[in-house]
């Protein structure tokens, strides 16, 4: 691994090749806060494709793009006089020092769960009015639900056992049926939002981050319908012209390649 001074070298000359890009080069002239804006959520994406896949090396490229955009707002700011990267990082170490007095004063903890609650308490203390204060209204609806379980609990808002979870994840289930038998469109949704958020609460408590378990199931279900595809091609069919009985043998044969 690099030494602290060679790391600080590394940053120091991505902060001059943006420094050059952003003086000599169109694109990077043209670039503002709000076009980087898309860009900036695809390279997060990107990034946690490739931890959920387990590819250190792409991880390693991903990480230096997320960098590279926040260098680059950072250097937009400095044009404007706002800020520049030294400010974004002394107010994110500022903010660490702070909300860690377990390491940084001489409060006592006893376990991760007390941390998290303290990290609510101190940004209340901040000056924000709500806990919910810092979900941002635009996250993907299982992250944000994710997210809003996380930040009550933090305040004590929350169920004591994983037992208590699956009961309500039994009971909304049981209001989502009466919903679908009585064929109110707005109701069913309404329930069915209700079961949602419950099992992402019951991820929660079984310790499972559930937009990961859902991509998960997602890549696995994209490489077993492609084997599909990929077979029947091999036997001079189209899905359209096989049976479901037919595409099951396919099916159940990608299950050895992908579990």
């Amino acid at each position: 691994m690099n030494t602290r001074e060679q790391q600080l070298q590394a940053f120091g000359r991505l902060l001059d090749i943006m420094d050059e890009l952003r003086l000599k080069c169109p694109w990077d002239q043209k670039q503002t806060f709000e076009s980087l804006r898309h860009l900036t959520i695809e390279e997060t994406y990107e990034l946690g494709d490739a931890i959920l896949n387990n590819d250190l090396q792409e991880v390693k490229k991903e990480l230096g793009d997320v960098l590279l955009h926040i260098v680059f707002y950072a250097k937009i700011g400095s044009e404007t006089n706002d800020f520049d990267i030294a400010d974004v990082a002394n107010v994110i170490a500022e903010k660490l020092i702070h909300r860690h007095p377990h390491i940084y004063s001489d409060v006592v903890v006893k376990d991760e769960e007390e941390v998290k609650q303290n990290w609510e308490k101190l940004k209340l203390k901040e000056g924000k009015s709500s806990v919910l204060e810092g979900v941002p209204l635009s996250l993907p609806s299982m992250v944000k639900a994710n997210r809003i379980q996380e930040k009550v609990a933090g305040v004590g808002f929350d169920w004591e056992k994983p037992e208590q979870v699956w009961e309500k994840v039994q009971e909304e289930l049981n209001e989502l049926n009466v919903e679908i038998k009585k064929g109110n469109t707005d109701n069913i949704e309404a329930e069915f939002g209700d079961v949602l958020f419950s099992m992402v609460n019951y991820a929660r408590f079984i310790n499972v981050n559930p937009e990961n378990a859902l991509e998960r199931t997602n890549k696995k279900f994209i490489n077993r319908f492609q084997y599909l595809e990929t077979a029947a091609k091999k036997i001079g069919k189209s899905l359209h012209d096989m049976s479901l009985a037919e595409m099951d043998v396919f099916w159940n044969e990608s299950k050895k390649f992908y579990k």
